[in-house]
């Protein structure tokens, strides 16, 4: 296999324990064992991060941004999931 045939990777770090996991990039690799090693090289030369997930980038599924009205649009005639929607009962001073 050639460097134009490895498969696309996407890259994703955690910064410190805690946080969520964040896309840091994408790189190529031959299988997954070289694509973390590489990831810790590219995206944590300064000790950033404490937690790699590699991920083959034939694997994501994504919403499209073109169709976000229509992929989003059924959440907005639920209003009971906005808070907006409970009263805050008079006493409870954190809700």
């Amino acid at each position: 296999m050639s460097h134009d045939d490895w498969p696309l990777w996407e890259v994703f770090v955690r910064s410190r324990r805690g946080l969520s996991h964040t896309h840091a990039g994408s790189l190529h690799a031959p299988d997954a064992e070289m694509a973390l090693r590489n990831a810790r090289d590219l995206y944590t030369r300064r000790a950033e991060g404490v937690s790699i997930w590699v991920v083959p980038s034939a694997s994501v599924t994504a919403s499209s941004p073109d169709e976000k009205d229509a992929f989003f649009e059924p959440s907005a005639d639920k209003p009971y999931r906005h808070p907006t929607f409970y009263e805050i009962p008079e006493g409870v001073p954190h809700l």
